[in-house]
């Protein structure tokens, strides 16, 4: 098995490319053995360490009962943010976000279904659905909505959540966001891995995403429609050199995305490419804090960015305390 494939495993977001390449599907057979003799993990079972706590919660989507796992840092009667992963993906991806949560904000990352803990293990292919999923968490103690971030996939996901529920949201990021239908291709390789019996060889993470990829352009075309009425603040963060989801997604949503109040732009520049929640981890944060200060009516706020020490997070971290690695700049 080449280097690529087993990075892909990995990191779930490469894996997006590697599902795209024709000789992958010739190496089911030997992915499937992997697999099931744990070679290859797409998911890493993290379950909790002295800051991050797992918890779940039921949640019906309208058609069907699930529970929700997530990760949360703590920290109740705080405004809560929200971090939605991708395809595939799961919550442990955000964790040194929640690890460094500052004491002012409660972080929350959750397994989207189909992915990481949360049950059944089926792929849900429906933004409105999987949106639906996710309710549970939005309650806001005193009025203070959740700020909600979604990377790649995810984004249509908090997309949908937004425009589903504007009650319900304060503000959203879109980080590498999937967000136009054109820029979606389908390879007629993906729908014969869709099927039995190749579709059993796939590790379930890496089926369930398939089948939501065969289902985005439709969904997103469904989405279409209803992102006028997204009135919250929205920020895209996105690099010039994304090779996943092109930087084209984002003149589509500065187009479509016409209420939002307001519509910020952060673009990246090269060397940042998909991976921006693991590469550019100063600039989600400092973004976060400015909507953060416009929801709490302080637009013009100092806002803060991490150090070195939070950059060098790891799960065997102990002993800085949260909230306390960060500095303010003007």
């Amino acid at each position: 098995m080449n280097d690529e494939t087993l990075n892909a495993a990995k990191n779930p977001s490469l894996f997006i490319r590697i599902l795209k390449m024709k000789t992958v599907w010739l190496l089911l057979p030997i992915l499937g053995i992997a697999a099931c003799s744990n070679l290859i993990q797409f998911e890493d079972g993290f379950e909790s360490n002295d800051r991050i706590k797992r918890n779940s919660v039921v949640a019906n989507s309208g058609i069907r009962d699930f529970n929700l796992s997530y990760l949360i840092n703590p920290n109740p009667g705080k405004r809560r943010i929200i971090f939605v992963h991708g395809t595939p993906g799961s919550a442990s991806g955000w964790n040194q976000y929640l690890y460094n949560a500052p004491e002012d904000l409660e972080f929350i990352a959750v397994d989207r279904p189909g992915f990481g803990e949360t049950k059944p293990k089926r792929a849900v292919v429906s933004l409105d659905e999987q949106a639906e999923v996710l309710l549970p968490l939005l309650d806001a103690p005193d009025g203070k909505k959740p700020i909600l971030i979604g990377h790649s996939l995810g984004g249509p996901v908090v997309a949908a959540l937004a425009a589903n529920y504007p009650d319900k949201v304060g503000a959203t990021i879109q980080l590498a966001s999937a967000l136009d239908p054109g820029q979606e291709e389908v390879l007629f390789i993906q729908y014969v891995g869709n099927t039995p019996p190749i579709s059993w060889l796939l590790p379930k993470a890496a089926s369930n995403s398939n089948k939501e990829l065969i289902w985005l352009e439709g969904e997103l075309e469904a989405l279409a429609t209803k992102l006028d009425r997204i009135d919250q603040p929205v920020t895209i963060i996105h690099a010039t050199d994304d090779e996943l989801v092109p930087y084209a997604n984002v003149p589509y949503m500065q187009k479509t995305l016409v209420n939002a109040k307001p519509l910020d732009l952060v673009t990246l520049g090269d060397g940042k490419n998909h991976f921006l929640p693991w590469n550019s981890e100063a600039t989600v944060m400092k973004e976060i804090r400015r909507l953060v200060n416009r929801l709490e009516g302080n637009p013009d706020a100092a806002i803060v960015d991490e150090t070195e020490e939070w950059m060098s997070y790891s799960d065997s971290t102990k002993g800085t305390p949260p909230g306390k690695i960060f500095k303010e700049f003007k």
